[in-house]
């Protein structure tokens, strides 16, 4: 049932969506595929899982936005408008709204519900591995941040400063994402993912 919605959460997303180039429809998809496929695996409702998926990104704020903690709340409510006016099933908008709010990081609200842990959990993978890298990369020249420090590119003998180099985000946060997992499928891929980016950064100690 729920999949023949996917061609209206497309188009709305694609006409709402005005975000940074990591933060884009290719995102979106993919964050569907993970969640779909976890979902099977979790024993999930998708009725809840892939609306949530495909709006979870509808709305957010700049990631230097000072209110960027707010996005998840505004995407919510924007998201359950978008799905009452389709006609949605009701009974799953509660489920839906919450999925969206807790799937960001810096909303900081726990994921009450096994559909929201997926969410969160798809989301999190999409900012790790090759794809995570080079999302990671996409951000950081849209804010204008350097690479890395010269004199201490890994952070050996400082705190990481992602605000000033980008290598410094592996340190702030995503070495340590799949610790955050909440499903042991996600956190299995997590692992896998979390290695390749280790051996990048070893290959990039290499090279400079």
């Amino acid at each position: 049932m729920v999949e023949h919605y996917e061609h209206q959460f497309i188009s709305f997303i694609n006409a709402e969506m005005e975000q940074d180039t990591a933060h884009d429809l290719n995102h979106v998809l993919r964050v569907v595929k993970t969640t779909k496929s976890l979902c099977a695996i979790e024993g999930a409702k998708l009725e809840v899982v892939l609306p949530a998926a495909y709006l979870h990104d509808c709305f957010s704020f700049p990631k230097n936005h000072p209110d960027r903690a707010r996005s998840s709340f505004i995407a919510s409510d924007k998201a359950l408008d978008f799905l009452a006016a389709i006609d949605y099933p009701p009974e799953y908008h509660s489920d839906i709204g919450h999925a969206i709010v807790a799937h960001s990081f810096s909303a900081n609200v726990y994921p009450q519900t096994i559909e929201a842990q997926i969410v969160q959990d798809a989301d999190r993978l999409d900012a790790l591995g090759a794809i995570g890298i080079a999302r990671c990369l996409q951000v950081s020249t849209g804010l204008g941040v350097g690479l890395y420090d010269p004199e201490d590119p890994f952070c050996e003998a400082r705190a990481p400063n992602d605000r000033v180099n980008t290598v410094d985000h592996f340190y702030t946060k995503l070495l340590n994402i799949a610790e955050t997992m909440n499903t042991k499928s996600a956190k299995e891929e997590a692992d896998k993912r979390t290695a390749f980016m280790k051996q990048f950064l070893t290959q990039l100690g290499a090279e400079i």
